[in-house]
């Protein structure tokens, strides 16, 4: 995956998890204060010594719906 395409990627992720925030505003209270938000693989494999203790990994998935 290019560089150009991943960015692609993650401002569509960004746009699909405001989205669901919007749609749903108690998901933003689950997101704790001054988090990270990184956007991985969909087969990333978790290693826990990579992230910080407190960190939460948050699932992001797509949706499209037609009208």
């Amino acid at each position: 995956m290019t560089k150009k395409e991943i960015v692609n990627r993650n401002i569509g992720l960004t746009f699909d998890l405001i989205q669901k925030i919007i749609d749903n505003p108690v998901l933003a209270d689950k997101i704790p204060d001054n988090s990270v938000i990184e956007f991985v693989e969909k087969d990333f494999e978790v290693r826990k010594k990579g992230y910080a203790k407190n960190s939460k990994l948050i699932k992001v998935k797509n949706e499209i719906e037609i009208p």
